[in-house]
């Protein structure tokens, strides 16, 4: 299985810019579909990215795109979010995701259902606000 720990979050101005990275360990990266979700306490896991094992194709919540960026380079083991023109309401506790069976039969699509995700990080914060 694989182990996955965010960082990279923070207290950041309405208008900044934060990156998020998810460092993967345990298995090769490149086996696995990565997903980024946010949720408030509270309320129910939003999707914001997905991106496929090889990097080559990816989606976004209408709610960020234009302003996040998923990536991931597979040599480092490591998946990113680039959070850009931040607003108050990206306040939340972002999760990187991992799944293996997606890549495996191809359907990296399916990376907005949550449910599809075997493999989850603990999360970290991201808080917009002066």
């Amino acid at each position: 299985q694989v182990q996955l720990v965010e960082s990279g979050g923070g207290l950041v101005q309405p208008g900044g810019s934060l990156r998020l990275s998810c460092a993967a360990s345990g298995r090769p990266f490149s086996n696995y579909v990565m997903g980024w979700f946010r949720r408030d306490p509270g309320k129910e896991r939003e999707f914001v990215a997905a991106i496929s094992a090889t990097g080559n194709s990816n989606m976004y919540a209408d709610s960020v795109k234009g302003r996040f960026t998923i990536s991931r380079d597979n040599a480092k083991n490591t998946g990113y979010l680039q959070m850009n023109s931040l607003k108050a309401e990206d306040t939340d506790v972002y999760y990187c995701a991992a799944d293996r069976q997606m890549a495996y039969a191809n359907t990296w699509y399916r990376g907005q259902n949550g449910d599809e995700y075997d493999y989850w990080g603990e999360g970290t914060g991201v808080t917009v606000g002066s």
